[in-house]
């Protein structure tokens, strides 16, 4: 995820980090050649259809709201994706509080608490398909790393190991019949949060959707220098550059926000998230917290 001030008005032009336009640069210049070349037939070889200005203007206008609300669909699932792991980092503090009020120092709570950052970690390497075992021995063994990892669902056997420790304090009567639910509920809620990343991984938006509007994308681009040839000339290269980089850029940044686990820039920084809640756990068991990871070149992973 990009952390940076905005920039000022002479280098926006210039800011390529988190920017489409790598992306997007062949598109541009494919549809600025292409009213090259239009233009050039229209003026000295032969006279091409002119296509009016004001049938172009409602079609683009009619691509603008279709891009529009694919982008406003892509951004509600980063914006979502974000909230979860807001969640889910809440969910482990409050577990923190709960094992301080209901079950008291000892390695009883640090078992539950160990478990809790390893199902963060796992969780992240489930969404972005990393591996995260070096991210576990220290919290909970080698052996039990690998056993966990080796589930279909690393998460969820986490969680278990998390509920199975309680079930066995339940049985020994240590945590009192209202401690009992108030973990069970924070276990339930990352669970939750668990799910509902899992279905946002796993459900992109509808193909058929997203082919109808990169088509027309196309489509429009390459009949739009048809309508230019007349109203701008010479300039009508420039326009369609224009217009190629706002469509064909939205186009980027849906594709980005669509899928906000990647491990991209513009993706959601679950390295960081992860450490985050190490450093709650750590302070609620009351052992030297590791450093904050911070922002290289603007990005935090």
């Amino acid at each position: 995820m990009i952390v940076r001030d905005p920039p000022s008005s002479f280098q926006l032009f210039f800011v390529m980090q988190g920017s489409v336009v790598p992306k997007i640069l062949g598109k541009i210049i494919g549809v600025a050649l292409l009213s090259v070349i239009v233009l050039l037939i229209d003026r000295h070889v032969a006279t091409l259809p002119h296509i009016s200005i004001g049938a172009m203007g409602i079609f683009g206008v009619a691509l603008s709201l279709f891009l529009g609300f694919r982008n406003n669909a892509a951004y509600d699932r980063w914006w979502e994706a974000r909230k979860l792991w807001g969640s889910m980092i809440a969910d482990i503090r409050n577990l923190g509080r709960h094992m301080c009020v209901f079950v008291g120092k000892g390695p009883d709570r640090e078992h539950i608490l160990s478990c809790a950052v390893a199902f963060a970690h796992l969780h992240r390497g489930f969404l972005r398909n990393t591996d995260v075992r070096a991210d576990l021995i220290g919290w909970i063994g080698a052996e039990k790393a690998d056993a966990m990892i080796a589930r279909k669902n690393p998460a969820d056997a986490a969680l278990r190991s998390m509920a199975d420790k309680i079930a066995k304090l339940i049985e020994q009567d240590a945590i009192s019949g209202f401690g009992q639910l108030t973990v069970s509920q924070t276990l339930s809620s990352l669970a939750l949060a668990q799910a509902g990343c899992e279905r946002i991984v796993t459900t992109p938006l509808p193909f058929v959707y997203s082919l109808l509007v990169r088509r027309t994308t196309y489509l429009y681009c390459g009949l739009l220098p048809f309508a230019l040839i007349e109203s701008t000339g010479w300039f009508a290269p420039v326009f369609a550059a224009v217009v190629a980089y706002v469509f064909f850029g939205l186009q980027a940044v849906t594709n980005e926000l669509e899928l906000p686990f990647r491990n991209v820039q513009n993706g959601l920084p679950l390295d960081t998230m992860c450490r985050v809640i190490e450093i709650s756990v750590c302070e609620a068991l009351e052992k030297t917290p590791p450093a904050s990871f911070t922002a290289a070149n603007h990005v935090l992973t």
